[in-house]
C-alpha cells in the first residue's frame, strides 16, 4: 500500500504543507491541477511552485481540457505520474504524449464512467486513477458505490498491467472497505487538516 498526499491550494499555506509532506512517510506528493476548464474551480499554476523541493516522488493529477500546455510544465518536475482525465477525449494522443517524455501514465476516470470505456487503454497505461468524489475540490465524501468499480478493477489487474489509484475521501474508515483492491491512495484533508501527518498517514498503512 502506498499513500499518496494530496495538496489543493484551498489549504491556507500550501508551502508548509509540502514541506510537511517532504518530511513525512508519504510515499508520493499528489498535486491537483485545475484550471476551471474541467471543474469549476482552479487550482495552482505552474509559478506557484516556484523555488519549492520535492522530496517525495511527484504525483500530478490534471483535472484540465489543456493538456497539451500542462503536460509540458509539469513534466519539468520531472513526476512519477502524470495523470489526466479520460472524458476529455483524445485519450490515446495524450498516453503517448506523456510516455515520450519518460513519465509513468495515469488516466483517470469520474465516478460515473463504467470501466469498461477505458479497457482499449489498460495495456498501455501505468495507473487506473479511480476517482471516488467528484473532481474539483477537496474535502468531500466517499462515494461508496465507486467500490464495486475498485474491486473490478482488481480483478482486471490479472489480464493487464496497471496499478489502482484511490482518489476521494480516503480517511481511516472509508479505506478499510477498500485495502485490499488498490494500490495507491489519495488522501487529502484527513491528513493534511492535521497537526501530525504521520499519525494519520500510519492509521492508513494499518488498515
Amino acid at each position: 500500500m502506498k499513500i499518496s498526499v494530496s495538496i489543493l491550494n484551498e489549504i491556507n499555506n500550501y508551502k508548509e504543507s509540502i514541506k510537511k509532506v517532504n518530511e513525512s512517510k508519504s510515499d508520493y506528493i499528489h498535486l491537483d491541477i485545475m484550471d476551471s476548464s474541467f471543474t469549476e474551480k482552479s487550482s495552482f499554476i505552474i509559478d506557484d511552485f516556484k523555488n519549492i523541493e520535492f522530496d517525495k516522488k511527484v504525483d500530478v493529477h490534471l483535472m484540465s481540457n489543456n493538456l497539451d500546455k500542462l503536460i509540458d510544465e509539469y513534466s519539468l518536475f520531472n513526476p512519477e505520474i502524470i495523470s489526466f482525465h479520460y472524458e476529455v477525449g483524445n485519450t490515446r494522443k495524450y498516453i503517448e504524449k506523456i510516455k515520450e517524455k519518460g513519465i509513468k501514465v495515469g488516466l483517470a476516470i469520474n465516478p460515473d464512467t463504467d470501466l469498461n470505456e477505458v479497457k482499449d487503454y489498460l495495456n498501455d497505461i501505468d495507473i487506473l486513477l479511480i476517482m471516488s468524489v467528484i473532481p474539483g475540490k477537496g474535502g468531500q465524501s466517499y462515494i461508496s458505490s465507486v467500490t464495486n468499480k475498485i474491486k473490478e478493477a482488481k480483478k482486471l489487474q490479472k489480464e493487464y498491467r496497471f496499478l489502482i489509484e484511490v482518489d476521494g475521501g480516503i480517511n481511516d474508515k472509508t479505506i478499510k472497505e477498500i485495502s485490499d483492491f488498490a494500490d495507491i491512495f489519495v488522501s487529502g484533508s484527513y491528513i493534511t487538516n492535521s497537526s501530525n501527518y504521520n499519525e494519520k498517514i500510519d492509521n492508513l498503512k494499518k488498515c
